[in-house]
């Protein structure tokens, strides 16, 4: 490996294995992706990992975008020069060591103390990108203070109240955000039958709800009182500002005017809605279902993937660079693989390392953030490419063929 290029796969497994051998140390946080969500069950409140685990309605959507990775098969390609591998992509003229953004996960104080905090120190020191969740537990400011001179993106939930929305953004821009994702599958909260036979949502302890309780156009709804010292009053009033279902494309040109920062829209699955977006002039779109949060029984995110990249390219000019990003589903480095073979510049992680943090706090998080990379370097190498560029819709075969 060239000095500047993260050898992840070979360092993770000689420190894994010489820890292992020679001190009598084996990992201390699970490997498997299954065996981190049963510590998680096992250690986490039982609110928690409701939260955290739970997807809307039978969870038939968070079932299937699981299952829809197996719909793929990696081809494995022999002698070809793979000493060297390159996983570094490009987003927004801005270069990544990895295609892996860490998504955004609200609320992460009912998962450990230092939450957010925790998850940006781990993001800081592996260089991993960061989105920061409008519901982040730390204003979305500690959090970039945390993240220091590394990439963070903000996710707008995009209020009703359009002072607080625009708000919002101003302080992303000025906190050093380098981009906004506005989540538009969200414009209310999904029937998530975990949480309403618990009877539970963090918000209305407040958990969650500290960047609207700072931030000057939400307290201008609470006639000058202190959100925290009329804490019911304020979650009401966060109740009654959160979404926005009335929303429509022609209200994306509001947005674009209150920010600098490239626009990516998240919760796209229709190549329909992907050409819209092209038209409507957004910089970037996720393709996701939320995790399988939102809608039970929608539609896969990675089988809406293929359709949305060839949407995006068929309406994008030559001159034009859109990135599609790819979140649901993401377990290993092997699903990466797979959906930047279908087209996905770049993959969200999401509940892997929610349960890290859930686990051991930024120990956590590290720990799964070096095995995913590692396991991606390793798959991309042994796949037959020496780049993340060489991934491409021939290192897969669909399983049925």
């Amino acid at each position: 490996m060239t000095p500047d290029t993260p050898d992840y796969g070979p360092d993770r497994q000689a420190e894994v294995y010489l820890s292992g051998m020679l001190e009598d140390e084996p990992p201390e946080f699970p490997v498997s992706y299954e065996d981190l969500e049963e510590r998680a069950r096992e250690e986490l409140s039982d609110e928690a990992f409701a939260y955290v685990a739970g997807g809307a309605g039978s969870e038939s959507t968070v079932e299937a975008n699981d299952r829809a990775f197996e719909k793929w098969q990696i081809v494995p390609r022999i002698m070809r020069d793979v000493s060297d591998r390159d996983l570094s992509v490009e987003l927004f003229g801005r270069e990544y060591p990895s295609p892996v953004l860490l998504a955004p996960v609200g609320v992460q104080s009912i998962l450990h103390e230092e939450a957010e905090l925790a998850v940006a120190r781990a993001a800081r020191e592996l260089d991993v990108p960061m989105i920061c969740s409008s519901v982040s537990s730390y204003s979305f400011e500690e959090v970039s203070d945390e993240l220091g001179e590394s990439p963070g993106w903000f996710q707008l939930y995009w209020s009703s109240d359009r002072s607080v929305a625009a708000s919002f953004l101003e302080r992303a821009e000025e906190a050093g955000y380098e981009a906004v994702v506005v989540t538009l599958d969200t414009p209310k909260m999904g029937w998530r039958e975990r949480d309403i036979e618990l009877g539970y949502l963090p918000f209305l302890e407040a958990q969650g709800l500290k960047n609207y309780f700072e931030d000057p156009a939400f307290r201008e709804r609470l006639d000058g009182a202190d959100p925290w010292e009329n804490q019911e009053d304020a979650i009401a009033s966060w109740q009654a500002c959160f979404g926005d279902a009335s929303l429509t494309w022609d209200d994306l040109e509001w947005l674009e005017d209150q920010t600098d920062l490239p626009i990516v829209i998240k919760g796209v699955l229709h190549p329909d809605d992907a050409r819209e977006a092209i038209e409507r002039g957004v910089d970037g779109m996720v393709v996701s279902n939320h995790g399988g949060r939102q809608v039970d029984g929608a539609i896969p995110a990675l089988d809406a993937l293929p359709e949305v990249v060839d949407a995006v390219d068929d309406a994008t000019d030559a001159d034009r660079d859109v990135p599609v990003l790819f979140d649901s589903g993401i377990r290993r480095g092997s699903d990466v693989v797979r959906a930047v073979a279908l087209g996905a510049d770049a993959v969200l992680l999401g509940r892997p390392y929610a349960y890290g943090l859930g686990i051991g706090g930024e120990d956590g998080v590290s720990a799964v953030l070096e095995n995913l990379l590692a396991d991606l370097d390793l798959t991309v190498g042994l796949s037959g490419c020496a780049s993340i560029d060489d991934v491409d819709r021939s290192t897969i075969r669909r399983a049925d063929r």
